[in-house]
């Protein structure tokens, strides 16, 4: 940003340049205002990005965010994206042993196909049939809980009626998840791969009374009403790129290299304090939208500042000269891997994990689950790599709570790193380290991410993935009408920690900017 830019006064200033400043960036713009982003980092995206994390090798990898679910239709129409996603024909493969014997559950592939493989798993035909009523459940209530994330928070009866199903109600916002998953199913491994679900970057119990697993279970079933996970066409960086690219054709200024460090408001006008390399600066706004953390935007205004939530899951990115061989021989690797692959999460290993952390220790059989993004969008990959078969893998772990970390995170992520891959190995047919490629300089190519990790890269408070505990999306004490604001009238959070947060999905963006085009 030119020195004299920092005189100048915008409608708008944001605080944050990750996907969902951006967003609000886009909007704003479109809509006439004039827009300065201000991001801490040399390059805008956050979490979302895209990157080349191994010397010499040509694989962009989504390095933090990987999969797309919650972003709505209505914003890549309505910013005009360049932004594409790509449907998995599988949804997820969970190997298992049964009578000595390797197996496992494949859910994919068309009905006849996943209802065959229930069949082979359990003997008989009621898991599927639970599994169709269960899921055709969560379908109905992602129809219509999903449009109303773009919209002004509903209140609870006004969200429960929406819903219009007392038994789902009951079922996902009432009581413990585990309930109805242990009415519902009596296979451990088929009840343990609908929990999965609740757990994602959320240290929980299935029964735990505060319910903050099923709030995580509801954002990952509602997601594009249909609750599917899609795959980013070209890395999740391509989503940020495309985004910074609508942000500055409608207008905005994206400043990177710009950390804020101070806001002052009268709940009228602001002035936003910001450092860069070569000095300190000063601009003024109207509005101040921020799209960092709760707590950053506590210390900015200087407000007491909030408890963080305790991240609790392991990042690891993998380049592969080839997918590894399975013990069970009846399923492809290609296929295995296209979805969701589930390592030691049957429901009593996850209970036993959550256990043994909440005790703190490491799990002894880390629970978690990996995704080869370029089985289906190769595109990420260099020519040169997919011509010889090179493929990628993404693990994401969980029960690993930022705590476990806290006396040595570097010996304590290589112990937690080991024992994740030795879950792996126990179902596959030759080692994960002898399909491991290696980069330029001859070291093998996978690198991994605790919750400090993240704390420290990305400045997520507790490494919380989520910015903070998920919440309800209906209207709570405080949370006024968008669930982005804050005590200050012209200040306002649209990133994660907002209400409705959480994942990638532009939404705190663009209801931010709801906000502010409403009051305007």
């Amino acid at each position: 940003m030119p020195a004299h830019e920092g005189s100048r006064a915008y409608d708008a200033v944001i605080v944050g340049g990750g996907h969902n400043g951006l967003v609000a960036a886009a909007y704003l713009a479109r809509s006439g205002r004039s827009v300065l982003v201000l991001e801490r980092l040399g390059r805008t995206g956050g979490a979302a990005v895209s990157t080349r994390p191994f010397t010499g090798v040509d694989a962009r990898l989504s390095r933090y965010s990987y999969l797309v679910s919650l972003l709505p239709r209505k914003i890549v129409r309505d910013l005009g994206l360049t932004f594409r996603v790509r449907g998995r024909t599988i949804s997820s493969y969970t190997p298992a042993v049964r009578a000595g014997r390797p197996t496992g559950l494949l859910v994919g592939g068309g009905e006849r196909r996943t209802r065959e493989a229930f069949a082979r798993l359990t003997g008989g035909t009621r898991e599927f049939a639970a599994w169709q009523r269960f899921y055709g459940m969560t379908g109905k209530v992602a129809q219509r809980v999903f449009p109303t994330l773009t919209e002004p928070l509903p209140t609870r009866d006004e969200l429960r009626r929406r819903v219009d199903d007392e038994d789902a109600w009951r079922t996902l916002f009432e009581e413990p998840i585990g309930v109805a998953i242990e009415r519902e199913f009596e296979d451990d491994l088929v009840r343990g791969v609908v929990l999965t679900d609740a757990l994602i970057g959320t240290f929980a119990d299935a029964h735990d009374p505060a319910l903050p697993q099923n709030r995580c279970f509801l954002y990952h079933v509602i997601g594009g009403g249909t609750g599917a996970w899609d795959v980013p066409v070209g890395g999740m960086g391509a989503l940020t790129d495309a985004l910074a690219a609508a942000a500055r054709t409608a207008g905005a200024t994206l400043a990177t290299g710009h950390e804020a460090v101070r806001i002052d408001t009268d709940g009228h006008h602001a002035e936003i304090a910001y450092r860069t390399a070569d000095g300190e600066g000063v601009v003024a706004a109207r509005h101040v939208l921020v799209g960092a953390s709760p707590q950053e935007l506590a210390d900015l205004t200087g407000d007491p500042r909030p408890a963080p939530a305790e991240g609790a899951q392991l990042k690891v990115n993998m380049l592969l000269k080839r997918l590894p061989a399975l013990r069970d021989p009846t399923v492809d690797p290609r296929e295995a891997f296209a979805g969701t692959f589930h390592i030691a999460e049957g429901y009593e290993q996850l209970a036993a994990a959550h256990a043994e952390a909440a005790a703190g220790r490491l799990p002894a059989a880390p629970p978690s689950e990996i995704y080869c993004h370029s089985l289906t969008d190769p595109s990420i990959l260099g020519r040169d790599l997919v011509a010889r078969g090179y493929q990628t893998l993404t693990l994401f772990g969980l029960h690993t709570p930022a705590r476990l970390f806290a006396g040595d995170n570097d010996a304590v992520r290589r112990q937690l790193l080991k024992a994740t891959l030795a879950q792996l190995d126990a179902h596959l047919a030759e080692p994960l380290v002898d399909c491991l490629a290696t980069d330029a300089d001859g070291r093998p190519c996978i690198e991994a991410r605790t919750p400090l990790d993240l704390e420290r890269d990305l400045r997520l408070p507790g490494g919380n993935i989520f910015h903070r505990a998920l919440a309800w999306p209906h209207t709570q004490e405080g949370t006024g009408r968008w669930g982005v604001e804050t005590r200050h009238a012209n200040v306002l959070l649209c990133g994660a920690g907002a209400v409705r947060g959480g994942g990638v999905s532009g939404v705190p963006g663009h209801n931010a900017a709801m906000a502010v085009l409403e009051r305007d």
